[in-house]
């Protein structure tokens, strides 16, 4: 009877860390998915800023899109696209990524 139940913890205990494990790896890569999409799109906000089609403090993903700059873009985790009202918001040398749903 002893032997079950020894056998049955060390079954949970290991399901338990592999569960967990499994989940934060998991979520670790969402996130590095998550900033590179975001570096890719400051790097194309500052191309247009840079060439002097874009300009203003928000740019929005419709413009970058109306400009050439790049095809619809879609978020690396759930796979839609980004709503076309998406925007960079340009702060000095501060640029940040807002998602509009």
């Amino acid at each position: 009877m002893n032997k079950i139940w020894i056998t049955g913890t060390v079954i949970i205990i290991v399901a338990l860390i592999v569960g967990v494990t499994t989940y934060k790896v998991l979520d670790e890569h969402n996130e590095k998915l998550t900033e590179v999409e975001e570096k890719y799109l400051i790097e194309t906000t500052k191309k247009c800023l840079n060439e002097k089609k874009c300009s203003g403090d928000k740019i929005t993903l419709q413009t970058l899109y109306d400009l050439n700059y790049m095809d619809f873009q879609a978020d690396p985790v759930t796979k839609e696209y980004y709503n076309p009202d998406s925007y960079i918001v340009v702060d000095g040398t501060n640029y940040s990524f807002v998602t509009v749903r």
